[in-house]
C-alpha cells in the first residue's frame, strides 16, 4: 500500500512541476468582451436616448428581458427603428417641450423593450405593455407598424377590436403614457379621494368583459379602466392626453344613458331634447378627471391640456417624418 501512496505522491509532483513549467495564458477561456458591433442606429440610440433621456432602448429580443409565460417573436429591425423615431418625437420629446430637459431624464423609465408580436393573458386579453417597478417598460406587436403608412388616430376613443387594428395610439402612444402615468403615481400619490367615487363598481378579472363603449356609462373611460383605481386613474390620463377634444366629449357623452322607447329610438322632451335617464357614469368621469387634473397641476406642475396639445401636434407632424432614415 505504502508503494501505491508514494507512486500517487511521484505522479503528482510530477504533474506539477510539468505545469509550472508552462507560462499561463493571460486570455480567458472565456468570452469577456462584447463583440456585437454597433451599427447606425445602435448609435442614433445611444446619442438620442441613452445620452440625452437616460433610457436602454432594446429592439433585440432577449430571454432575460422578455417575459416567458408568452409565446413571442422579436420585433423586426426596421420597424424597430421607425417605432423609436416616433416614440422620441411624439412621447419623449412632447414631454421635454412641455416640462424642460431634466423631466423625462429623470423619471422616464430606465429600459424599454420591444416586442414583435402580441401577448395574450390566461383570460385571453392583449397585454398592451407592461412597466416593471418604474425601471422598465415593454412595448408588444411592433411588426404591425406600417413604415410607409403609419396609422396614428386620435380621434377614435373606442377601438373595435374584433376586428383587429393597426391604429399606434391604440398600440403604443396610449399604452406609453397609461404606463408613465403609473410610474409618476408611484413617485408621489394621488387623492385617496378618487378611489371613492368609483368604489363598488369596479369589475377586478371581469373587466375583460365590459366595451370600451359601454364602460363610460359605469363610470369608466375604457373596459380596462373598470378593473381598479390605479388602472382608472392611468387610463384617464392616456386616454385624454392621446386624444383629441372631440374624442374625449364622445367619451364622456357615452356616460350619459337615454330614454328610448320600444324601437330604441330616443325619447324627447317638450324641447325637442333627449330626456336623460342616467348621468351617473358622466358624473363620475368628470370627477375623477378633476382629481386627475388637479394632482399633475399641484404635485408635478403639469399641465395636461397643454401635455395634449403638442402631444397631438407632433402626432400629426408624424405622417410628414421618414420613418427610414436617422437623423
Amino acid at each position: 500500500m505504502k508503494y501505491i501512496k508514494l507512486f500517487i505522491l511521484i505522479a503528482s509532483v510530477s504533474l506539477f512541476a510539468a505545469c509550472s513549467d508552462d507560462s499561463l495564458d493571460s486570455k480567458s477561456i472565456f468570452d469577456t468582451q462584447n463583440k456585437e458591433e454597433q451599427n447606425d442606429f445602435d448609435k442614433w440610440l445611444k446619442t438620442n436616448y441613452v445620452d440625452t433621456y437616460n433610457i436602454r432602448f432594446n429592439y433585440r429580443y432577449s430571454d432575460k428581458e422578455t417575459d416567458n409565460r408568452y409565446n413571442l417573436a422579436p420585433a423586426d429591425f426596421n420597424k424597430s427603428k421607425a417605432l423609436a423615431i416616433m416614440v422620441k418625437h411624439i412621447w419623449l420629446d412632447a414631454y421635454k417641450e412641455v416640462m424642460g430637459d431634466q423631466f423625462m431624464k429623470t423619471y422616464s423609465p430606465r429600459v424599454m423593450q420591444l416586442v414583435g408580436s402580441a401577448a395574450y393573458d390566461s383570460q385571453s386579453s392583449i397585454v398592451m405593455g407592461t412597466a416593471e417597478g418604474g425601471l422598465k417598460v415593454t412595448l408588444y406587436n411592433v411588426n404591425i407598424i406600417d413604415i410607409d403608412n403609419p396609422i396614428i388616430d386620435p380621434e377614435t376613443p373606442f377601438v373595435d377590436k374584433t376586428k383587429g387594428t393597426y391604429d399606434l395610439n391604440y398600440w403604443f402612444f396610449h399604452t406609453m403614457n397609461h404606463e408613465f402615468c403609473h410610474i409618476l403615481t408611484q413617485k408621489k400619490n394621488y387623492s385617496t379621494e378618487f378611489q371613492t367615487i368609483s368604489a363598488g363598481k369596479y369589475q377586478t378579472s371581469g373587466w375583460v368583459n365590459v366595451e370600451d363603449k359601454d364602460a363610460p356609462s359605469m363610470g369608466f373611460v375604457s373596459g380596462y379602466a373598470s378593473g381598479e383605481y390605479n388602472e382608472d386613474f392611468a387610463e384617464i390620463f392616456a386616454q385624454y392626453v392621446t386624444h383629441s377634444e372631440a374624442a374625449w366629449q364622445k367619451i364622456l357623452n357615452a356616460g350619459i344613458v337615454y330614454e328610448t322607447d320600444e324601437n330604441g329610438d330616443y325619447v324627447l322632451d317638450a324641447d325637442g331634447n333627449p330626456i336623460v335617464k342616467d348621468a351617473s357614469g358622466y358624473k363620475a368621469i368628470i370627477q375623477k378627471f378633476n382629481i386627475l387634473k388637479e394632482y399633475f397641476a399641484n404635485t408635478w406642475g403639469m399641465d395636461i391640456t397643454k401635455l395634449r396639445e403638442v402631444i397631438l401636434r407632433r402626432t400629426a407632424e408624424v405622417k410628414a417624418m421618414d420613418l427610414e432614415t436617422l437623423k
